[in-house]
């Protein structure tokens, strides 16, 4: 059994007039949220033995603060995340799919689509992912990554 942790990023200050969206920074309250993602993975025992991460800057400070929790490892900074569509998500969840745990860092709407689309076959069955909010997903051994494929097998949010 394979685990796939997905990992909205925590709350982040508003743009600046000018500012590219992927420069936003977590604010004090995201900081927070992040450190108790991370705090919930490590007291379920979720440590992932690799984590994809998007290139904005809310999403790798989310990452970091989790970490601080749950330990560091293998990290792959993925363009793709940013903006994905659930398509877009099982592709790259399957490329990775020889590690056990696979943690994703990222963004909505693109991912309360993917727990949904992995857990009952339809990307409009789950509404809202919060910020700093974590759904694990259990995956069946080797088997390519599908619509339908996983169970949630737990999901929260600070």
């Amino acid at each position: 059994m394979r685990e796939l942790i997905l990992l909205r990023h925590a709350h982040a200050e508003s743009a600046m007039p000018g500012q590219d969206d992927r420069d936003r920074a977590l604010s004090v309250r995201g900081r927070t949220e992040a450190a108790a993602a991370g705090q919930w993975l490590r007291a379920h025992g979720y440590a992932p033995d690799r984590a994809l991460c998007s290139p904005a800057r809310r999403a790798r400070e989310t990452l970091d603060l989790a970490q601080d929790a749950i330990g560091a490892c293998e990290t792959v900074r993925v363009d793709g995340i940013y903006e994905a569509t659930p398509g877009a998500l099982i592709a790259l969840a399957d490329a990775h799919r020889d590690a056990q745990r696979l943690l994703m860092v990222g963004h909505n709407p693109g991912f309360e689509h993917f727990t949904a689309l992995l857990s009952t076959g339809q990307s409009g069955d789950f509404r809202g992912m919060h910020t700093a909010g974590i759904a694990v997903l259990h995956l069946p051994g080797d088997a390519a990554i599908e619509p339908g494929i996983a169970r949630l097998v737990a999901y929260w949010m600070p």
